[in-house]
């Protein structure tokens, strides 16, 4: 724990010493106007945070085959190629948002990518191996200082103001009980933890609220209980979803909706659009050709059971692990993770899809 604590102190001093452009003469491309991204949550929008600390690699993508297809290289990144968010930053015309961790970072009055692999709402949530929400909320806040130091105060809140602020989080505090020997989980029912773990995204927008942010995006949860992974570790063979599981995703999903109608009803000026990955993700797992797709169930990178059971990468006690030959006929590059292909296509969803998938409305109207 000393070590991870002394890593993550020691980039946030370098990070510190970032020097903000001020004027489009340091980015000669830089648009005239733009809307600044910043991005909060787990692996689905982890850009590579997960590289700079030392942890397991569990919660690290910094290995090939990850990767492959896109950046000819391992980013961090749990995909083939790019995350949904480094899709909506191509579409709101910005660059592709560095991981905030990452040394020499200095396009921050574009926004920042806090996400980390692992994360949950809770701290106690894979505690010591992942930087929580929390703690990227410490790092946003930090940030936002350091925004109106380089700025002014005026020009900041003007960023602020105007930015979006993208969060996929929640996966991890129901899946931990399942990967894990946690007993987070068990420790209370099932309701009142659903309850800690929206009460815990509740605060943290609201604290982003208080600093300026007023355009929330945010997924739901997916049928956690039919990734390829869960299916491996707990009904391999059967073909079986852990409904359990699933039902929590659906759970959450209700209640963060009705939490986010409520803030939306308090707090002036409050918009948001909420994404509905679950049934998103679930259409092109059961209807895989519908969508340009001809594995929905099977990851293209790993082994066992829905190439599942054992990780992508072979760094695992398995080293041996299989990948397929075209990755673009898969819903799922690893166990748990959307490939390039499927993340671009929720990625247009998110952006500009009908309301009701993405609602009240979508991130076009966010960034217009």
């Amino acid at each position: 724990m000393a070590s991870l604590s002394f890593q993550i102190i020691h980039v946030l001093v370098f990070c510190a010493c970032i020097l903000i452009p001020t004027s489009s003469q340091s980015h000669p491309h830089q648009p005239e106007k733009h809307a600044a991204l910043f991005i909060f949550g787990d692996s689905f929008f982890d850009a590579g945070n997960n590289i700079y600390i030392n942890t397991t690699t569990d919660y690290q993508r910094n290995f090939w085959p990850y990767g492959e297809t896109f950046f000819d290289y391992p980013t961090g990144r749990a995909s083939d190629g790019r995350l949904i968010p480094d899709f909506i930053a191509e579409y709101a015309k910005l660059p592709f948002l560095p991981p905030y961790l990452q040394p020499g970072s200095n396009q921050l009055t574009y926004g920042a990518n806090f996400a980390f692999a692992g994360a949950g709402a809770l701290d106690e949530t894979n505690q010591g191996k992942v930087i929580n929400l929390n703690t990227q909320l410490t790092y946003f806040k930090n940030m936002e200082k350091l925004l109106r130091q380089k700025l002014g105060d005026e020009a900041a809140k003007k960023i602020l103001l105007e930015a979006v602020y993208l969060i996929s989080i929640g996966s991890n505090d129901y899946l931990s009980h399942y990967f894990t020997n946690s007993s987070v989980l068990q420790s209370y029912p099932q309701k009142l933890y659903r309850h800690m773990v929206i009460g815990n995204l509740t605060v943290i927008i609201k604290e982003i609220y208080k600093k300026g942010g007023r355009k929330l995006g945010v997924l739901s949860l997916g049928p956690l209980g039919c990734i390829p992974a869960m299916k491996a570790i707990k009904k391999p063979g059967t073909g079986e979803c852990i409904e359990e599981a699933s039902e929590q995703a659906k759970l959450h999903n209700k209640a963060l909706s009705k939490v986010l109608q409520k803030l939306e009803s308090k707090l002036k000026g409050f918009k948001y659009s909420m994404f509905d990955f679950y049934t998103t993700v679930e259409d092109r797992m059961g209807n895989p050709s519908k969508y340009g797709f001809k594995e929905g169930k099977t990851a293209c990178c790993g082994a066992g059971p829905y190439r599942a059971l054992v990780g992508c990468g072979g760094k695992g006690t398995m080293k041996e692990y299989e990948l397929c030959s075209n990755v673009r006929e898969y819903v799922f590059f690893d166990g748990g993770h959307p490939t390039d292909k499927a993340n671009q296509e929720m990625a247009k969803l998110l952006w500009s899809g009908t309301h009701n998938i993405t609602g009240p409305y979508n991130l076009k109207e966010l960034f217009a």
